[in-house]
């Protein structure tokens, strides 16, 4: 059974959001502050996605999301009343997959998570075997990467691009196309493609070796042997 994590001070909205998906089978568990999702992740550490406020009386969403995203891939959803667009690209660069505002439609919120539950289970069913170019090298089986040797933690997110982009490196492929692949119909915000670039290069591709802009078009990983090529 996947396990989800739902951390949300309004104990009324978690329940709420725990019923629903605890209907269509999923194991649920509650946090209501910061404090005390960091002792359910540190004890149960298996969840298939979490569910996370951004205004929490301890310890802000947002470094809860960033403290997450240093040992765990999992999907993360922002459920939260603060809906400009700025707390959502904040939550992007944080490590975050999606952004939710309340008040929400309780069978659109189970459909998010089913949806993004499904791509997870569709991306480990891909290509297992581990590659490299240059001194990047991904195991998608296990969600590793190393670069000149040195492990490099990555979301689910960022591993799932650096993968698509690792599948079709030489090929310049549009944020479309990016955005089809790894997020699909089922989002909307294509912003979040740049943001997870960006991302991806602070982590792997610091002296932007690999991961090249194509002005107007898209993004090209550059292979090993084609690196002195600048764009």
């Amino acid at each position: 059974m996947e396990k989800i994590l739902i951390v949300d001070d309004d104990r009324e909205i978690a329940s709420l959001i725990s019923d629903a998906l605890t209907d269509e089978g999923y194991e649920c568990f509650l946090a209501f502050n910061g404090e005390h999702a960091f002792t359910l992740l540190n004890s149960i550490q298996d969840f298939s996605l979490i569910l996370l406020d951004i205004m929490m009386p301890d310890i802000d969403g947002l470094e809860i999301c960033r403290e997450i995203r240093k040992t765990i891939s999992c999907p993360i959803l922002f459920v939260t009343a603060r809906n400009r667009t700025y707390d959502a690209m904040l939550g992007f660069e944080m490590g975050a997959d999606d952004y939710i505002s309340k008040p929400f439609v309780v069978e659109e919120l189970v459909a998010r998570v089913k949806a993004h539950l499904r791509r997870e289970k569709r991306s480990l069913q891909k290509n297992n075997s581990t590659m490299t170019i240059g001194d990047i090298t991904i195991d998608p089986e296990s969600y590793e990467v190393t670069v000149n040797g040195k492990s490099v933690e990555l979301s689910m997110r960022e591993f799932q691009l650096l993968h698509y982009l690792f599948i079709n490196a030489g090929k310049v492929v549009s944020k479309e196309q990016i955005f089809s692949a790894i997020w699909g119909a089922d989002f909307t915000d294509i912003g979040t493609v740049a943001v997870n670039i960006k991302n991806l290069r602070d982590k792997i591709d610091k002296d932007n070796r690999y991961i090249k802009t194509i002005w107007g078009v898209g993004y090209k990983f550059v292979k090993h042997q084609e690196k002195e090529n600048e764009y």
